[in-house]
């Protein structure tokens, strides 16, 4: 089935001062539709909270609403897809588990790992990186830089694309003159100092 992807994925991120919702509605108030909720330090049930009220915002706004890697959830709350980070992840299983219904994201570090994930014919999208450095999460893969995405152009790939990791307002234009799909941020948005500014100048970028 084929699913829709936004060329521009927005991820929130655990911070001490700007709930996972407050970002979400933040990021809907200026006009991202793609909304990846990412937590790492909340058990099964706080996440669960958060996501009822993300769900609501996603809703008012009509925006899709992922969840990172714990599809386990998926029955629970009321979003459209899950993305697994986990480079050697069982992708057949998963989409078993989640059924054809819903949108399975992937990630992949180099393009064998991309292929593979290509040629189970599980996932919907592929997100591929690390472009640069990133603090958001640890990462002992190269960096891809340009030349990295650039070099997708050699290969049979029909997945979309997702250049992730440590991709800034300065990167976006050659990013997407490389050939890629689209964009995923997190801390380019959520450390701005106007987030609902740097969304607008994102989605200018990028469309």
């Amino acid at each position: 089935m084929k699913k829709y992807i936004s060329k521009f994925h927005y991820l929130t991120q655990d911070l001490p001062g700007r709930s996972h919702p407050e970002q979400a509605q933040i990021a809907c108030e200026a006009g991202a539709n793609w909304i990846q909720y990412r937590c790492m330090s909340k058990g099964d049930e706080e996440m669960i909270t958060e996501l009822h009220q993300i769900a609501s915002i996603c809703d008012d706004w009509g925006a899709t609403l992922i969840i990172a890697n714990h599809y386990h959830l998926l029955d629970r709350v009321d979003a459209q897809g899950v993305h697994i980070e986990a480079l050697n992840a069982d992708y057949a299983a998963i989409r078993e588990a989640i059924t054809d219904e819903k949108t399975l994201g992937a990630s992949a570090a180099d393009i064998e790992t991309l292929l593979r994930i290509q040629n189970t014919g599980a996932a919907d999208y592929c997100g591929y990186g690390p472009f640069a450095h990133t603090t958001t999460k640890a990462n002992d893969k190269p960096l891809l830089g340009y030349d990295g995405y650039r070099a997708l152009q050699n290969q049979n790939i029909d997945l979309p694309v997702i250049a992730v990791g440590g991709v800034q307002l300065k990167d976006i234009e050659l990013l997407m003159q490389a050939g890629i799909y689209g964009i995923a941020v997190s801390s380019a948005v959520n450390l701005s100092p106007d987030p609902d500014a740097m969304v607008k100048e994102i989605y200018r970028k990028i469309y």
